[in-house]
């Protein structure tokens, strides 16, 4: 049996105390002591995606990064992304374009393009494409989500 440790992590903006198990994963305590659901369980093993956030700006796989490995570095879900009361231009595009439809990919693909815009304002379909190609969609066939960034992209103001 392992000892519990106790750690410090912020999760959008939020500084949170959290007492777990020393290989405990962060989509873990996401999910389960936090209640942040948006990042999925996925194939748990780092390859569909489902469960990326945003660890210090870059895209990572929730299921495969330890909790005890996150401190100090600003941990972002899709949760965060937005307010209550006002999507973020991504999510409106996305909504707008018609490129969301189970769901179950959304937080992933959301993450990972929101690191995409913040590194590259403007990036190229090709690059839009590059992006997501890390995560897995099985309803929308990538193309839906392509076009609703490239539209956001190309009407904002620069």
């Amino acid at each position: 049996m392992t000892a519990s440790v106790d750690v410090i992590v912020t999760v959008n903006g939020e500084t949170r105390a959290l007492r777990i198990e020393p290989f405990e994963t962060l989509l873990t305590s996401l999910r389960d002591r936090l209640r942040l659901t948006a990042a999925k369980r996925g194939c748990n093993q780092g390859v569909c995606g489902a469960c990326s956030v945003l660890i210090g700006g870059e895209p990572a796989r929730a299921c495969l990064s330890l909790t005890a490995n996150c401190v100090d570095r600003e941990i972002t879900t899709v949760e965060g992304l937005s307010t209550p009361l006002a999507l973020s231009p991504l999510q409106a595009a996305m909504v707008r374009g018609g490129a969301i439809q189970c769901g179950f990919c959304t937080p992933g693909m959301l993450v990972t393009l929101t690191a995409l815009l913040q590194e590259h304002p403007q990036p190229s379909r090709e690059e839009i494409r590059s992006a997501v190609s890390s995560n897995i969609c099985r309803c929308t066939g990538y193309q839906k989500i392509i076009e609703a960034v490239a539209r956001m992209v190309e009407t904002r103001p620069s």
